[in-house]
């Protein structure tokens, strides 16, 4: 998500150039189905753990001090842990899975609605941009199979919560907002984000190697993310460029996309989490770092699920909290020689 301005303009100058980078952990090990925990499976050290480290580069040019352009490229490195068991359901070992790599890159326009040098103290962007293809959506590992009392090793593809590509064009639309109050008490800005990505490609073709034929191939999925907070400037510090924000955030992939068919194989479901997060702000570069702690969590039954005979309910593992760190820098274009940009002070990561 772009970073508002607490204090000072949010706004980039004309020709200026923004180069940004993210970084995500997340470390998913908890079960769910539905919003029950399934205890058990740490318990019996049952449980599958995704541990993801996910990058994004990025860069934006304003045409406009309205209108500005972002490509971005994600970047990640993860692995996929899941139990071995034998004949009598005992664990005996571990299979682990990987799939590093870069992601499907988005490139997307966005314009303020109101115009920058009138409205300082509040202003609603809109975004709009396309998701490539450009990650593989069809990576393979050697996993172990059981066949009876016997095991072997046999090329599967890695499971699709890894995968760092859905070999699907998409269409993404986000929106922005904030407004400033109480600017004598260093502050407060209100702010809500939001992003939508539409996939309308049923499935992609990749086969999952599970045993029921709704599932056999993987589903194409929505995304969504939407967050609201406020953000100040943090006393005896904001003149020195740093401030703090608390956040609402859900996140999650619908069971039902918003265009297109629903079939093959998904794990839907969404997270609820309290985000607090700080910035610091200098002469144009910018470093964020917030930690979402996660208040709800619900895996929700996939259209598979619900033709079941009888209708079944998977489950899927969540994180407890994830781990986001963000930088970006502001400079000039060439029309601007030596001169710097106007950066955005005093930000909310």
């Amino acid at each position: 998500m772009p970073v508002i301005g607490t204090q000072g303009s949010p706004y980039l100058d004309a020709g200026s150039w923004q180069l940004h980078y993210g970084y995500r952990y997340q470390k998913s090990d908890r079960h769910f189905t539905g919003d029950h925990e399934d205890k058990d499976r740490q318990r019996e050290h049952s449980e599958v753990v995704n541990e993801l480290h996910l990058m994004d580069f990025g860069l934006t040019h304003a045409f406009t001090k309205r209108l500005t352009a972002t490509a971005s490229l994600p970047v990640q490195f993860v692995t996929r842990s899941t139990p071995v068991r034998d004949a009598n359901r005992d664990i005996i070992d571990r299979d682990t899975q990987r799939a590093d790599g870069i992601g499907d890159m988005v490139v997307q326009g966005s314009m303020w609605v109101l115009d920058p040098d009138v409205f300082l103290k509040g202003n609603l962007q809109i975004s709009a941009g396309v998701k490539l293809p450009t990650g593989d959506d069809d990576v393979r590992h050697k996993a172990t199979i059981r066949n009876g009392s016997t095991f072997t090793r046999e090329e599967r593809t890695v499971d699709q919560s890894i995968t760092p590509g859905d070999g699907s064009f998409g269409a993404i639309v986000a929106a922005q907002a904030f407004y400033t109050i109480l600017e004598e008490l260093h502050g407060l800005t209100l702010f809500a984000q939001g992003t939508y990505l539409f996939n309308p490609r049923g499935t992609n073709g990749v086969p999952t190697f599970r045993s029921r034929p709704e599932e056999a191939e993987m589903s194409v999925t929505d995304q969504y993310l939407a967050k609201a907070g406020v953000g100040t400037g943090i006393p005896l510090l904001d003149e020195y460029g740093f401030s703090c924000s608390v956040a609402g955030r859900i996140e999650g992939v619908p069971v039902h996309d918003a265009i297109g068919p629903d079939g093959g194989f998904r794990r839907p479901g969404y997270a609820v989490s309290v985000e607090p997060g700080i910035a610091w702000s200098f002469r144009g570069h910018t470093l964020g770092l917030s930690a979402p702690i996660a208040v709800y969590r619900n895996r929700q039954k996939s259209v598979p699920d619900k033709h079941a005979e009888p209708e079944r309910h998977g489950d899927a593992a969540f994180a407890d909290y994830l781990v986001l760190f963000s930088y970006s820098w502001v400079f000039a274009g060439p029309s601007k020689g030596k001169e710097s940009a106007t950066p955005p002070e005093r930000p909310i990561p």
